[in-house]
């Protein structure tokens, strides 16, 4: 299947998910600059989905993503209690993506959000959708959708240029243990430089 077809089954899936669409209406609502629904939260709803599991999964993060400059980390913290407090159903993360590139070793800040998700560990990982106004969905995937689609984990290119960047990749994994549950995972084993 062609990957055009992939993107659009993606988001009919989505759109006809009412907890996934509540999210994302909760996200458009807040008039973040640059905000997303990113990372595990879309890839773990697609695992599932492809894995015939209940694609929405409670216990996940409801990870957003958003990105302003104008936006403190104390601010940002008090934006994520104040979802949590209003939404107490969703386990949510908000993270403002001018600070994130501190968690990444030897990064420049990141530009955009989609900077930011270009430069997250996995491929897999680098996803994020938003709804917008006219409520259309967009998906962001800078990788594509085949390791997702594949069940494949490996580095982005960001991860594999940098020896401390892939020492935290390789803890993260470890840490992570998502073969667990989803037990058809691969794990790239080309993990040199590029």
């Amino acid at each position: 299947m062609n990957t055009v077809k992939n993107e659009q089954k993606i988001l009919d899936a989505f759109r006809e998910n009412p907890d996934m669409m509540t999210i994302l209406t909760i996200i458009r609502d807040l008039d973040l600059k640059d905000s997303w629904l990113a990372a595990g939260s879309v890839r773990n709803f697609i695992w599932n989905l492809l894995s015939d599991k209940s694609p929405f999964d409670s216990e996940t993060d409801v990870d957003v993503i958003f990105f302003d400059p104008d936006i403190s980390y104390e601010e940002t913290v008090s934006l994520e209690k104040k979802l949590r407090e209003d939404f107490p159903q969703y386990q949510w993360e908000l993270k403002n993506q001018v600070y994130m590139h501190q968690h990444s070793p030897h990064t420049a800040p990141y530009t955009s959000s989609r900077d930011a998700m270009s430069k997250y560990p996995e491929r897999c990982t680098a996803i994020g959708l938003r709804l917008h106004a006219e409520a259309t969905l967009e998906l962001f995937a800078p990788y594509g959708l085949e390791d997702i689609l594949n069940f494949q984990v490996s580095p982005t290119p960001h991860f594999l240029e940098n020896e401390d960047r892939m020492k935290l990749y390789q803890e993260r994994l470890s840490k992570k243990n998502w073969q667990e549950k989803w037990k058809n995972l691969t794990f790239s084993k080309n993990l040199r430089k590029i």
